[in-house]
C-alpha cells in the first residue's frame, strides 16, 4: 500500500512539472481555422501560444477563386473558432461551413467597418487600411475571449502589444507617402485590391480587374487604362503576388511604363518570402510604391 502511496505522489509531481505544464498546455490550445493567410497572421498574433491556427487558403494564393477541398471540411470540424473576412470575399466559404457540420463560432473581422462601395458590391480588401486592420484585431480579440475567458488577460495584452505596432506601422506609412509628390501618387495594379489603401493614404490605383480576381478585362477596358497612362503620366505598374502577370506586362510594354515591382494584395508570402506576416506586407509594398513614384 505504501509503495502505491509513494507512486502516486511521485506521478502527481511529474505532472505538476513545468515541462508536463508546459505540455499540457499546449495541448489545450484553441484550434482557430483562418479562411486566408492575412487573418491567420492576425489571429496568431493575438492568441499565441493558447491557439493553434490552420489558415485554408495558404501563401500567394488567391482567396477569391479558391476551391476547397475534402480536408477543409475536417478543419472546420475540428475549430472552436472560425475567423472568416466577410464582405462576399469568400463566396466558396458558406457552403463548406455547411458541408463541415461544424459547431464553431464564426467570427467576422470586418464587422463595425463601413465598407467601401465598387458599383453595388462591397469592397473586401478592408485590411489594406491599417487603421481598419486595428478592427479586425480588436474583434479577433474579442472572440478569443468569449471563446476562452480564462486567458482574457493573455489576449488584451497579446492585442494591446499587437495594436502599437500597428499604430506605428500607420505613422510609417504616412509619412513615407507625404514623401512623394502629390502629382505622382498614382498607380496601376492588376485588381481592385487596395480601394482602402487608396482612400486612407491619398494614393491613386487604376485596376483593368475590378474588386475580384474573378472577372476578365475588355479591350475597351485596357484601352481606357493605356489612355488614362498616358493622359495622366502614371510613373508606374505593379503586379500582384497572387495574380497571372501577363496583363500588367502587356501594358507596360505598350505604353513604355516601367514595372514598380510586386505588390502583396489578398495574401502573404511564404515564411522565407518578402511578406510573410501582415507588417511585412504593408512595409515591403510602401516601400515598391515609393522607390517607384519619388522618382
Amino acid at each position: 500500500m505504501r509503495r502505491i502511496q509513494v507512486w502516486l505522489v511521485g506521478l502527481g509531481l511529474a505532472l505538476s512539472a513545468p515541462g508536463v505544464r508546459a505540455q499540457n498546455h499546449l495541448q489545450d490550445r484553441i484550434p482557430v481555422v483562418a479562411s486566408f493567410s492575412i487573418l491567420g497572421d492576425f489571429a496568431k498574433n493575438v492568441g499565441g501560444e493558447r491557439v493553434e491556427v490552420t489558415t485554408l487558403v495558404g501563401p500567394d494564393s488567391d482567396v477569391h477563386v479558391y476551391t476547397p477541398a475534402p480536408a477543409d471540411a475536417k478543419k472546420i470540424a475540428a475549430a472552436q473558432l472560425v475567423i472568416i473576412n466577410g464582405l462576399g470575399l469568400e463566396g466558396w466559404l458558406p457552403r463548406l461551413l455547411q458541408s463541415s457540420g461544424s459547431k464553431a463560432v464564426v467570427v467576422t473581422a470586418t464587422d463595425g467597418i463601413t465598407p467601401l462601395k465598387n458599383g453595388s458590391a462591397a469592397d473586401a480588401h478592408a485590411w489594406q487600411s491599417v487603421v481598419n486592420a486595428k478592427r479586425y484585431v480588436t474583434n479577433i480579440r474579442d472572440a478569443l475571449i468569449a471563446t476562452d475567458p480564462a486567458d482574457a488577460a493573455v489576449f488584451r495584452a497579446n492585442a494591446d502589444g499587437y495594436l502599437a505596432k500597428l499604430d506605428a506601422l500607420d505613422r510609417d506609412v504616412r509619412a513615407a507617402v507625404a514623401q512623394i509628390p502629390p502629382a505622382r501618387r498614382r498607380v496601376i495594379s492588376t485588381h481592385g485590391a487596395f480601394g482602402y489603401f487608396a482612400a486612407a493614404y491619398d494614393v491613386e490605383f487604376v485596376a483593368p480587374l475590378g474588386i475580384s480576381t474573378d472577372s476578365e478585362p475588355s479591350a475597351r477596358d485596357i484601352a481606357g487604362i493605356i489612355t488614362k497612362i498616358r493622359t495622366l503620366k502614371i510613373p508606374a505598374v505593379f503586379l500582384e503576388n497572387i495574380s497571372d502577370d501577363r496583363l500588367i506586362r502587356r501594358i507596360s510594354a505598350e505604353t513604355g511604363v516601367k514595372l514598380g515591382g510586386t505588390l502583396y494584395s489578398d495574401s502573404l508570402s511564404a515564411e522565407n518570402g518578402e511578406a510573410p506576416t501582415y507588417i511585412d506586407m504593408v512595409r515591403h509594398n510602401i516601400k515598391a510604391l515609393t522607390t517607384a513614384l519619388e522618382r
